[in-house]
């Protein structure tokens, strides 16, 4: 398959792409409603890439606000099979230092609105494995990145999705320190679960603001000081970005890029014309 279109989701701080050639903005109309802001197509280190900001420009969207489902359907629609997330996040273990990236290789979720973690309902009932939920080889990719960038690198570590928007309580943080968690944030297991319903490769470049507030001598997290680390995060991530995109195959054909072929639980026959349409970019691979 000749379709290798990539992604590149913005977090807090990075809401523009800059070094960006032939720049175009693109609407999307979804069946969930509308993705976060326009997508920005243009060229990054010879590469085509989709670029979305999820809070949207200027931050305006709270955590739980966010449209993952019409982020991820428009990514997917526009022909985007590799997708490299840039996330701020907490650290819950003293060796995750604000400014250094990890790539979590895991995660465990604790949100709580799962009718916005799936495509599927409405008829069709699909079951993915994220038993190894963030692509191996989009991580190694991204690792080899951060190391040719000088940047201090986790290479692998749990990620803990909370809804927010308020940060944690410290009797919170303590308790996921003891369940051997490593970063916190709030938006990226959304992304994961629906990119692998969507049959797009994932990884994330989780960036370090802070210690949440488990470390009792020191300041709380706040916005204010998240935000002293972002910026210089931001500007670290773009540079792992333009390393990192040139070395992403041209053809999608990692295990990610087939995740559906043993995970639709539903016969074809029973599937219904509504939702066949809604979630076409999607099913495409299995409606001939």
């Amino acid at each position: 398959m000749q379709d290798s279109l990539i992604g590149v989701i913005g977090g807090s701080g990075l809401y523009q792409l800059e070094g960006l050639d032939n720049i175009e903005e693109i609407s999307v109309e979804t069946p969930y409603g509308p993705p976060s802001d326009l997508l920005i197509k243009g060229e990054l280190s010879g590469r085509s890439i989709l670029f979305l900001p999820r809070h949207g420009r200027g931050h305006r969207l709270l955590p739980t606000e966010i449209n993952h489902r019409a982020n991820l359907w428009a990514l997917r629609s526009l022909g985007v099979r590799f997708i490299i997330c840039v996330t701020a996040v907490g650290s819950l273990q003293e060796q995750y230092v604000p400014g250094h990236v990890v790539l979590p290789d895991q995660y465990v979720d604790q949100t709580s609105r799962r009718e916005y973690s799936t495509f599927f309902g409405s008829g069709i009932v699909a079951h993915v494995s994220p038993a190894d939920p963030y692509s191996p080889k989009l991580r190694d990719i991204l690792a080899k990145s951060t190391q040719a960038s000088q940047l201090t690198l986790h290479p692998q570590g749990t990620y803990l999705n909370m809804d927010g928007p308020a940060f944690s309580s410290r009797a919170e943080s303590q308790i996921n320190r003891k369940l051997d968690l490593d970063i916190i944030g709030m938006t990226n297991v959304p992304e994961v679960k629906l990119a692998r319903e969507a049959e797009i490769a994932l990884a994330t470049l989780a960036m370090v603001t802070d210690y949440d507030c488990w470390k009792a001598h020191e300041e709380a997290v706040t916005t204010k000081s998240v935000f002293q680390h972002v910026l210089d995060n931001a500007e670290n991530a773009k540079k792992i970005l333009a390393h990192a995109i040139p070395q992403i195959p041209l053809t999608a054909d990692w295990p990610e890029h087939s995740s559906l072929a043993q995970a639709i639980a539903t016969p074809r026959e029973f599937w219904p014309d509504k939702t066949i349409t809604k979630l076409q970019p999607i099913l495409s691979p299995y409606l001939t």
